[in-house]
C-alpha cells in the first residue's frame, strides 16, 4: 500500500510536479504556462494556457502507429449487427460528421445535444463536436420528453442529433417522437435536427428542420476538418445529472484536465497499455460511458467495445463471449448487471476462455459483498470496486493496480485515488472523523483534473450545491455517508440527500414527485429510494389524493396507480417509474412541514424509524406501514 499512499501524497502536496508529469501522457499543441490556477476557490483551472483537443488525442495522434488497427468494435444483439472500425475509419467518419455540423453553422462553444442509443454514430458525433470545439450534451435514451425539454432549454443546442429509435431486450423504443414532443415543449428549440434512421420506427421528418444523417454523410464523404485547438479550461461537454431540486444540474467538464485524468487513470487505475481491448457495459448517456467507452480507451490508444444489448440476450454468456472473441483485457460493469446474471445458469461463467481478462471493475452503485464474492468465484478474476460520480468524471476511490497490486476487501472501493483529498467529516461540526466513524464523504478542494469545473451557466449554484453544506468547511460534499476502517479501507454507506440510485442510474426524487403531482387527482407526494436486491434501490411513491373517497374502490385505485405510472413514463421515461405508488391520506412531516423521508425508508425496509417526536401526526407513518 506504500506506493499508492506515496503517489496520493505527491498528487496533493507536490501538485505542480506530479500533474506536470501526468500531462505528458497527452498531446499539447501549445504548452501550458501554469499547472493550477486556484486563485478563485472553489473554481480550479488546470494546465492554464495549454491548448489541446480531445478528438486529436483520441484519434489523430494514433494514426501513425495504429491507423489500420481496430479502435471501435460495435456489437448489437438487439439488431444482430456487428462492425469493426479501424482508427483510420473512425477518423474518416468523425471528419464527415464534423463537416456536416460545420455546414449547419456549428462553431467553437456552440452546443449540440445528442439523443442516441448505443450506435457508432453517437461516438462519431461526440468526437466530431470535440474536433470542432463544440460542446456536446448527451442525453440518456431512457429519458422522455419533459427531461429532454429541460435539457434543451438549459443547454440551448443549435443542433440535435437523434436516432429514429433504440432497442432494449428486443423491444423498440422510439426516440424521434419523444424528441419532437420535447422540442414542442421547449422554449429554446434547435435550428436543425439530424436524424439517424435505423429503420426501426417510421417517422415523418419536419420540413425545413430535420436532416437525414445518411444523406449528409455521403455529401461530406472524404472531407477533412482541421482540429480546433482549445485552451485547457474550455468546456468539452455538459452532462446533466439529477439534483435534489426538480431542475437537473449541467455538469460542465473542461478539456485539458479531462484528457490528462483519463489518460492517467487508464494506466494507473485500469492498468492498461496501448493496443489492448477495453469493454465497458455502461451507456454513453452516463458519465461512465463518456469516460470509459468513448474518451478514455481511445485517448489511451486502446480498442473500445460499444455494446448494444442486455447481459442476458441471447443468453447470459454474451458478455463473456465478447471477452473471449475480442480478447478483452479490462472490463467495467455495474453491480446490477451481475445481480441479473446471478439468476442465470452459473455454468456460463466457465464456458468461455477469459484468459485475456485481467480484472473486472465495478461501479455505478454500491457493490454488495455477496455479489462480489459470487462473481469473483465464478470468474476467478480480481473484482475491483470503484466509487465516483458524474461530477468527478473518474474514480474518487479505487484499488490502483497500475501503481501497486494490493489486497481488496469486498464491500469496499479501497483507497482514495491520487488527486482527490478525500475526508470523512462530521456533518454538524465539519471535523475530520477517525477510523470506523460514520460521516459525510467530502473532498478538500481544489478538485483534481477531470472533475467538473462548474454547473453550466450557474456558478452560484455550483458553489451553493457542492461547497456550502458542511459547517465551517469550504469542501466538496459527495452527499454520501462513509467511513474508513482501521486498515484504511473506505466504505460508502448511502446518500445523505434525496437522490437515489436505481441500477446505477441517479434519479432525483424531486423530479419524480413533480411528475406524480402533475396528475390532477394528486394533492402531494413523497418518493423515496428503498433497498432492492437486484437494482440496489427502487423508487417507491406515496401520494395524497385530492379526493380519496373517489378511489376507495380497489379497482379504481389500481387504475389510478397505472395512470400515474404512465404519466411518469411519458414525462421522465421508464427509468424513473416508481416500483409502486401507494395512496395515503397524510405524509409524515415535521411541524415545519418537512417530509421525513428517512423514516419512510426505514418503514419500507422493515427497520426502526427512530425518534418520532418530531412528527406532527404520528398516524401518518402508520398509514405508510399499512399501505405496504
Amino acid at each position: 500500500m506504500q506506493a499508492i499512499k506515496g503517489t496520493h501524497h505527491s498528487s496533493i502536496h507536490e501538485r505542480d510536479l506530479f500533474w506536470s508529469k501526468e500531462a505528458e501522457l497527452v498531446h499539447w499543441e501549445t504548452p501550458f504556462e501554469q499547472v493550477l490556477d486556484f486563485s478563485n476557490p472553489p473554481f480550479a483551472k488546470w494546465f492554464v494556457g495549454g491548448q489541446t483537443n480531445l478528438c486529436f488525442n483520441a484519434i489523430d495522434r494514433w494514426l501513425e502507429s495504429q491507423a489500420d488497427e481496430p479502435a471501435l468494435i460495435w456489437v448489437s444483439t438487439e439488431v444482430e449487427q456487428e462492425k469493426i472500425y479501424t482508427r483510420r475509419q473512425i477518423y474518416q467518419e468523425v471528419n464527415a460528421v464534423a463537416a456536416m455540423l460545420a455546414a449547419q453553422g456549428i462553431r467553437q462553444g456552440d452546443r449540440v445535444l445528442i439523443y442516441m442509443p448505443m450506435v457508432p454514430e453517437a461516438v462519431f458525433a461526440m468526437l466530431a463536436c470535440a474536433r470542432l470545439g463544440a460542446i456536446h450534451s448527451v442525453v440518456f435514451g431512457g429519458f422522455a420528453s419533459v427531461n429532454l425539454a429541460q435539457r434543451i432549454d438549459d443547454a440551448s443546442p443549435k443542433v440535435i442529433i437523434c436516432a429514429d429509435a433504440g432497442s432494449r431486450g428486443g423491444k423498440v423504443t422510439p426516440y424521434k417522437p419523444l424528441m419532437d414532443k420535447a422540442i414542442s415543449l421547449s422554449t429554446r428549440p434547435p435550428e436543425k435536427v439530424i436524424v439517424v434512421d435505423r429503420g426501426l420506427f417510421p417517422f415523418e421528418p419536419v420540413p425545413g428542420r430535420d436532416l437525414d444523417y445518411a444523406t449528409l454523410r455521403k455529401q461530406f464523404d472524404g472531407v477533412e476538418v482541421p482540429v480546433t485547438w482549445l485552451e485547457s479550461s474550455a468546456p468539452s461537454y455538459v452532462l446533466y445529472t439529477s439534483g435534489t431540486t426538480g431542475k437537473p444540474k449541467g455538469v460542465q467538464r473542461d478539456t485539458g484536465g479531462y484528457a490528462v485524468a483519463l489518460a492517467s487513470s487508464m494506466q494507473r487505475i485500469f492498468n492498461g497499455q496501448p493496443g489492448e481491448t477495453y469493454l465497458c457495459t455502461s451507456d454513453i448517456g452516463w458519465v461512465v460511458g463518456h469516460s470509459y467507452i468513448v474518451y478514455g480507451p481511445l485517448i489511451a490508444g486502446q480498442t473500445t467495445i460499444l455494446y448494444e444489448g442486455t447481459p442476458v440476450r441471447p443468453d447470459a454468456g454474451i458478455l463473456w463471449s465478447l471477452v473471449e472473441r475480442f480478447k478483452v483485457n479490462t472490463m467495467f460493469s455495474a453491480p446490477t448487471a451481475i445481480r441479473v446474471l446471478k439468476k442465470q445458469d452459473p455454468a456460463l461463467l466457465k464456458k468461455y476462455d477469459l484468459s485475456s481478462l485481467r480484472a473486472l471493475y465495478m461501479a455505478g452503485e454500491p457493490l454488495d459483498e455477496p455479489t462480489a464474492q459470487w462473481i469473483a468465484d465464478g470468474l476467478g478474476k480480481p473484482i475491483i470496486d470503484n466509487y465516483w460520480q458524474t461530477e468527478t468524471g473518474w474514480p474518487i476511490l479505487a484499488a490502483q493496480p497500475g501503481i501497486e497490486h494490493v489486497q481488496t476487501k469486498f464491500g469496499s472501493p479501497s483507497f482514495p485515488v491520487y488527486g482527490f483529498d478525500v475526508r470523512v467529516l462530521n456533518e454538524q461540526t465539519g471535523e475530520d472523523l477517525g477510523p470506523d466513524e460514520k460521516g459525510v464523504v467530502a473532498i478538500v478542494p481544489p478538485l483534481p483534473p477531470g472533475a467538473m469545473t462548474t454547473i453550466w451557466g450557474d456558478d452560484a449554484r455550483f458553489v451553493d450545491t457542492y461547497f456550502s453544506s458542511i459547517p465551517g468547511r469550504k469542501v466538496y460534499s459527495t452527499f454520501d455517508w462513509g467511513l474508513v476502517d482501521k486498515e484504511g479501507y473506505w466504505f460508502i454507506l448511502g446518500r445523505t440527500d434525496d437522490v437515489i440510485n436505481v441500477a446505477g442510474h441517479r434519479l432525483g426524487t424531486r423530479e419524480i414527485e413533480e411528475s406524480i403531482n402533475s396528475h390532477p387527482a394528486v394533492a402531494e407526494s413523497a418518493v423515496v429510494g428503498v433497498a432492492d436486491q437486484l437494482k440496489g434501490q427502487v423508487a417507491m411513491g406515496f401520494a395524497v389524493l385530492r379526493d380519496s373517497a373517489a378511489y376507495a374502490d380497489p379497482a379504481a385505485a389500481m387504475k389510478l396507480e397505472g395512470d400515474i405510472m404512465k404519466r411518469v413514463d411519458e414525462q421522465l421515461g421508464p427509468v424513473a417509474r416508481p416500483a409502486r405508488v401507494r395512496f395515503v391520506t397524510a405524509l409524515p412531516k415535521t411541524r415545519s412541514g418537512k417530509v421525513l423521508r428517512r423514516a419512510i425508508v426505514a418503514v419500507c425496509e422493515g427497520r426502526d424509524p427512530g425518534d418520532l417526536t418530531t412528527i406532527e401526526d404520528p398516524s401518518a407513518l402508520e398509514q405508510i406501514k399499512d399501505s405496504l
